[in-house]
């Protein structure tokens, strides 16, 4: 006689626990470590908010219990100029390793800002020589990363390799904006580094937008279509960029303003999900400092 064994749904594999200890801002990378998890990668984004200029994207490998020789590390926007620019060169000095990632603003028009912030972090991590046991992103789940991953809530303030991560982008790109200072300096991207001020947004209202600038963003493509220029590069227009110009202007120039035989470039709105820029460049443009990729 056969007796039947019940079947019983197998309990599912975990990872094994890590016990923090101490300060989270090392604590976590520290657990992990322990953990065989390592080397811990930390991964952040510079100028997603911005309605010019690129996105920046760093990794960042620290070595284990370094808190003592990096005693200024925190979120880059808790810093000032001159201390970012302190903890960037202790950053260089100090990482196991890093990549910067430039994506230009060409690539963020094409595709839209969500796509290109979650495909600039895929590219920082595989940037990097030493092949991360984990990665921790800020804020966010970043699909298609080569490790284990996790979110973490604020974590260019709560995690170290983060907040190294947030120096080396913040930096970065504030000196690719100074440079388009220099070629551009009626729009004043030395001090307002491309996001929305009402400066930044005067300027953009008398002199109307450049190619540094965003045209797939809603105060950029409603100046463009005021001042009647066209777009020289493909453009996703966000949907509230799209809504608000076809109220203000009308469909048709909606259209000419992408399909005017003169350049022949696509202004459309991006599938649902797909580059709803709004929510949240050339790599040789930075001045000295990181290498970029």
């Amino acid at each position: 006689m056969t007796t039947q064994v019940p079947l019983v749904a197998a309990e599912p594999l975990r990872p094994p626990r890590a016990v923090v200890r101490g300060d989270l801002f090392w604590g976590l990378q520290g657990a992990l470590d322990r953990r065989g998890l390592g080397p811990v990668a930390g991964v952040d984004e510079a100028g997603a908010g911005a309605c010019a200029g690129p996105l920046v994207v760093a990794s960042c490998v620290l070595k284990p219990g370094d808190a003592a020789r990096l005693p200024e590390l925190t979120d880059s926007k808790m810093l000032t100029a001159k201390a970012r620019d302190r903890v960037y060169d202790r950053v260089l000095e100090r990482a196991v390793d890093y990549a910067v990632i430039v994506i230009p603003t060409a690539e963020v028009d094409r595709y839209g800002i969500r796509v290109m912030n979650l495909e600039g972090m895929r590219r920082a991590a595989a940037a990097l020589r030493v092949s991360p046991g984990y990665v921790l992103t800020d804020g966010f789940r970043v699909p298609g990363l080569t490790a284990p991953n996790a979110a973490v809530i604020k974590g260019d303030r709560a995690v170290a390799c983060v907040a190294a991560a947030s120096v080396l982008a913040k930096v970065t790109r504030d000196r690719i904006m100074a440079g388009y200072h220099d070629e551009l300096p009626h729009y004043g991207f030395d001090v307002h580094k491309g996001y929305s001020t009402s400066d930044h947004l005067a300027a953009l209202s008398e002199h109307g937008p450049s190619d540094v600038h965003r045209w797939s963003y809603t105060n950029v493509a409603t100046i463009a279509l005021e001042h009647g220029v066209r777009p020289s590069r493909p453009v996703v227009l966000t949907y509230a960029a799209l809504e608000k110009a076809l109220v203000t202007n009308g469909f048709q120039q909606v259209l000419e303003l992408g399909l005017e035989e003169e350049t022949g470039v696509p202004v459309r709105a991006p599938l649902a999900g797909v580059g709803d820029n709004e929510r949240s460049a050339g790599a040789g443009r930075a001045r000295g400092g990181a290498r970029i990729s």
